[in-house]
């Protein structure tokens, strides 16, 4: 296992962080693979207020002892809020529930909005609750997580208030690398969300994808495109399970600049891709937006494209199903809700003709809705 020192919070956390969200079968089975995590060199463990059980769940493997306190770090989440008490109490409730003085990390959970971002600046709001709380020695660093736009985290980065961040940017999706950028310039430590399922549900790869990564898996080359850049400090595991964590710490000690043979995996994706979808290939530049139907062309044809290129149907499906159905942690209307008013067209650089791709995607990946993981 690597460590890397996590921005400007100085603390040096191992390469992958044990996500608890999935830890969600029963307390033994949370138990079991928080202390295999640990066992294998992960020093970092994250939650949330709204991951079910998981406070209370490595609460009571804290309680019993089955897991040593000062061989690991701890970082919780809240949800934004315009009310300062209210994020006091919950504060209070999430260290009560962790059986804990202090949290290493507390993320603001999904600052996704403009609304939320604007929290920030009321005075009796959040955000003083939570610098009173650092004061008071119950939060030692703190940050946010995001599933807004690239405009909004950029903006989040730009106040100065917070040493870290976690978002979403993989090898499959780039958009957010300008904000890894910012990020890291501005010290602080960059952790990636979910980077085996966000990411592509890489741990179920299509075969088209499959043999186009050999020699590795895309969930290897997923990873190693992140650990060879120096920018990240440390990607999320959600295992839910101690069996779940082979594979992804495998790479674990391989944090060194992309090798040759990966190289040329790299071009041979990008070939591909270039190749399938012709003059149909959406390059995300996001120059189509605003939509007057408030679809996220971006994602939409992001989507279409790795469907189309890699077989990524299943992804596809997965998350295009999400739309309408997540709220702010994943806005946008669907495909079919284009009415062919033609305003994205002239700022299309590639010309496509993005009312005709966007039914197409609907066509190929609309089904049955989504939610997010933790409300299924």
């Amino acid at each position: 296992m690597r460590y890397r020192r996590f921005g400007k919070t100085n603390l040096h956390l191992s390469v992958f962080s044990l996500g608890i969200m999935r830890c969600l079968s029963s307390l033994q089975e949370a138990e079991k693979t928080i202390q295999q995590a640990i066992k294998l060199g992960i020093n970092h463990l994250e939650t949330a207020r709204g991951y079910g059980k998981s406070e209370a769940y490595l609460g009571l493997a804290l309680k019993e002892g089955l897991i040593p306190r000062e061989e690991f770090y701890i970082t919780t989440k809240l949800p934004p809020t315009p009310d300062g008490k209210q994020m006091r109490r919950w504060i209070d409730e999430s260290l009560a529930r962790l059986q804990l003085d202090y949290l290493d990390c507390l993320a603001i959970h999904g600052i996704n909005t403009w609304e939320h971002l604007s929290w920030l600046d009321e005075p009796h709001g959040c955000l003083k609750a939570l610098q009173e709380a650092k004061i008071e020695g119950k939060i030692k660093h703190l940050g946010f997580s995001t599933h807004g736009s690239l405009e909004l985290i950029i903006a989040a980065i730009e106040t100065d208030l917070f040493e870290f961040v976690n978002l979403h940017y993989y090898y499959f999706g780039q958009r957010n690398e300008p904000a890894v950028a910012l990020a890291s310039q501005k010290d602080m430590g960059v952790f990636i969300i979910s980077p085996a399922d966000k990411g592509g549900r890489l741990y179920t790869p299509p075969e088209t994808l499959r043999q186009l990564c050999q020699p590795l898996s895309p969930l290897q080359f997923n990873y190693r495109f992140l650990l060879s850049d120096r920018r990240i400090t440390t990607l999320s595991v959600g295992a839910a399970n101690p069996e779940e964590l082979k594979e992804p710490l495998q790479v674990a000690d391989e944090d060194y600049p992309l090798t040759p043979q990966e190289k040329q995996i790299q071009e041979r994706l990008e070939q591909h891709l270039s190749d399938s979808l012709g003059s149909d290939r959406c390059s995300q530049c996001d120059r189509c937006l605003p939509c007057p139907e408030v679809i996220n062309i971006p994602e939409v044809l992001r989507l279409r494209n790795l469907t189309v290129a890699y077989d990524m149907k299943d992804y596809g499906q997965y998350r295009y199903r999400m739309f309408e159905n997540a709220g702010h942690w994943f806005p946008g209307t669907k495909g079919n809700r284009c009415t062919n008013c033609g305003d994205c067209l002239p700022r299309c650089p590639e010309k496509l003709d993005i009312p005709k791709l966007l039914q197409d995607t609907h066509q190929r990946l609309n089904g049955s809705p989504r939610r997010r993981l933790w409300e299924e």
